[in-house]
């Protein structure tokens, strides 16, 4: 990822969480992951890694269902956040006194928040090879491994229309995952055309290395980087308010937006 886009992250990585076509996304991406996924006997022993976590939205999502979670991201603002979110110590019993909203339970209070989850590590790192230190790590006993850690599943959620170069990513993946077994499923828009520019406004563009993904690209990448059980398709669509005129800053009616998924295994 290049420096335009880690410097614009930081500075986002507060205000983040509160933009409400990041949430949907994000609750979209993971439906159709889940739809994908082995059943909860199965998915509950993998140990996977968030490629480009943000402020962990995803990855708080999907942790509940796997054994652990890896999540690094090459912004130190968007780590931090979910650092702080994990850090987050649960209410006291008996301190959430709030009055709910339900008529026939006026006096009910609303039930306290989960505590957050244990089996996350964050990382601050642009990763860029499997051998890396900061992979002998655990996150569910916190405790260091002799060697590099392998996973089950590599996730990575509106990350790839920053990446320079999808070959060199996708190989660095490749070589993260258990051989024979690891797979990587990744999401992102559909450059379906000239309107896909209106993704970002025209003030965000620093750092955008293409307006979103095609099928037939992402196909050859995954193939390349040696996956085998290649798949792309759309997952899901969503609307999001663009901008009337570019670099107006003025938001106007949604456009429609698909995005893609791609699916691959390491071949043994």
């Amino acid at each position: 990822m290049t420096e335009a886009n880690t410097v614009r992250f930081n500075e986002e990585a507060l205000s983040w969480d509160s933009n409400p076509s990041v949430q949907l996304a994000t609750a979209l991406a993971h439906k159709a992951y889940l739809a994908r996924l082995p059943p909860p006997e199965i998915l509950s022993t993998y140990d996977i890694m968030d490629l480009g976590c943000g402020t962990g939205l995803l990855s708080l999502a999907l942790a509940p269902s796997v054994r652990s979670v890896t999540a690094i991201d090459a912004a130190e603002g968007m780590i931090a956040a979910l650092r702080s979110k994990l850090e987050q110590q649960p209410p006291t019993p008996g301190s959430n006194t709030t009055p709910n909203n339900d008529p026939d339970n006026n006096n009910s209070p609303n039930p306290p928040a989960p505590p957050p989850p244990t089996n996350i590590h964050p990382i601050h790192t642009l990763l860029t090879s499997a051998t890396s230190p900061l992979l002998h790590h655990d996150p569910l006993t916190h405790l260091p491994t002799p060697t590099p850690r392998r996973f089950d599943l590599i996730v990575s959620h509106l990350v790839l229309h920053h990446i320079p170069s999808l070959p060199t990513f996708f190989a660095t993946i490749h070589d993260c995952l258990h051989p024979g077994t690891g797979r990587v499923m990744v999401t992102d828009f559909e450059d379906f055309g000239p309107a896909a520019r209106q993704f970002h406004p025209e003030s965000k563009m620093d750092g955008v290395e293409r307006h979103g993904i095609q099928e037939g690209v992402m196909r050859e990448v995954l193939e390349g980087a040696g996956f085998v059980d290649v798949k792309v398709e759309r997952a899901f669509e969503m609307g999001k308010e663009v901008e009337t005129e570019p670099g107006s800053g003025v938001l106007g009616p949604a456009v429609v937006f698909p995005f893609l998924i791609c699916e691959g295994r390491r071949a043994a």
